[in-house]
């Protein structure tokens, strides 16, 4: 499913424009793991129960939150999030098109190592960058 949708958005057939605006937070928790079983529970814990303001911020275009959202999507943050590489990197590029006021020297790092070729191939990287386009513009910048 996520391949078609990742697809769809790469040729333009769909955007998050056409349908709901944004998926809801819940949709990204890992339910196939306990935090018990994380490498961080408590970490795990602590991401589960934040992730919805974290998720809501970063659609508000909140600059931390935004960081948070594409980490957890890129790495499963412990087993909390259910990692998806191509909407991780679509969030990175978001960061760096947004022009926050205060930008951390590693947003151009992390866009480097989380939508690079040793990470995510060109298909996922295109898809990103269409998923990228009609975040930003949802979320007005």
């Amino acid at each position: 499913m996520r391949l078609l949708s990742a697809t769809l958005f790469a040729c333009g057939c769909v955007s998050l424009v056409d349908g709901p605006l944004w998926p809801p937070a819940q949709t990204y928790v890992d339910k196939t793991v306990q935090c018990s079983q994380s490498s961080n529970p408590a970490r795990c814990e602590h991401t589960r129960d934040s992730w919805k303001i974290d998720y809501e911020e970063a659609i508000a275009g909140g600059y931390r939150a935004q960081k948070h959202v594409a980490l957890c999507l890129s790495t499963g943050c412990d087993g909390a999030i259910q990692p998806d590489k191509m909407l991780g990197c679509a969030w990175r590029m978001v960061i760096a098109e947004a022009n926050h006021a205060l930008p951390d020297s590693m947003d151009f790092t992390n866009l480097s190592r989380f939508c690079g070729t040793d990470y995510i191939d060109e298909k996922g990287k295109l898809a990103a960058a269409s998923q990228a386009k009609a975040m930003l513009r949802l979320i007005g910048k």
